[in-house]
């Protein structure tokens, strides 16, 4: 992990310290900001390998910042916050966070959560499949990766969020196979309790995108005690 750049975004200044100290003696590069403004301008200029990042900062909720700047960019991220509630979490995690740390945190497993999460992360763009996929079509929807730009079989066009798109690519890559959810926290993102709880959730927005429901699947549907099965055909388009 020497050399990989993390951006932290925490208000409080002796938290931030703790934080960087802690994550440089594992190597890593540190930039600390305690503004959304601050973070925003860093990340224009050049994007990290990780992100950590509190939510209640001074200048805004950085919920927004997660869903439509992090998550577009498909930067790794790690929430440390002290929303601990159920729902809170829950909710970081559906706005395209990977891992989500509840305050008071040990700096150490904070350490542990960010090297595993890049390792993750270099797995995936080593060996997913799904990477090489870039437009594909299947029950007569129109999928393309490179613009994540989604067209229904009525010709309705909308744009799918990152992690909508990560998500049905690891769908796509393996048409007709059940995978679990261990194989899709493997593909997807960290390997945390609360994504864990969270991965129905996932599911539940993509279906909701592909105007699926679980109770009467036509594309994902759900084989209880093993994890969710891509049901369509898949045809990869140039």
């Amino acid at each position: 992990m020497s050399g990989k750049i993390i951006y932290i975004l925490e208000d409080d200044a002796d938290v931030r310290a703790l934080y960087a100290r802690e994550l440089k003696a594992h190597g890593f590069a540190i930039t600390s900001f305690g503004t959304i403004a601050e973070f925003d301008k860093a990340l224009a200029q050049s994007e990290p390998d990780l992100c950590i990042i509190d939510l209640s900062l001074p200048d805004g909720d950085a919920l927004t910042l997660l869903r439509d700047t992090l998550g577009e960019m498909d930067i790794p991220t790690i929430v440390v916050s002290g929303r601990g509630a159920l729902g809170d979490r829950v909710l970081g995690l559906d706005f395209g966070a990977d891992d989500y740390l509840v305050k008071p945190i040990n700096t150490i497993e904070l350490a542990a959560r960010a090297r595993s999460l890049l390792r993750r992360v270099e797995k995936m763009a080593a060996a997913a499949p799904s990477e090489r996929l870039e437009k594909v079509v299947f029950a007569d929807w129109h999928a393309d990766f490179s613009t994540l730009e989604l067209v229904s079989p009525v010709g309705d066009k909308e744009q799918m969020s990152a992690a909508d798109a990560r998500l049905l690519k690891i769908f796509v890559s393996s048409p007709g196979k059940v995978l679990s959810r261990d194989r899709l926290m493997d593909l997807y993102a960290e390997d945390s309790d609360a994504f864990d709880r969270s991965i129905d959730a996932q599911v539940s927005r993509l279906r909701k995108k592909l105007q699926d429901t679980a109770k009467n699947p036509k594309l994902i549907r759900t084989v209880y005690g093993a994890g969710y099965v891509f049901t369509p055909k898949v045809e990869v388009t140039s």
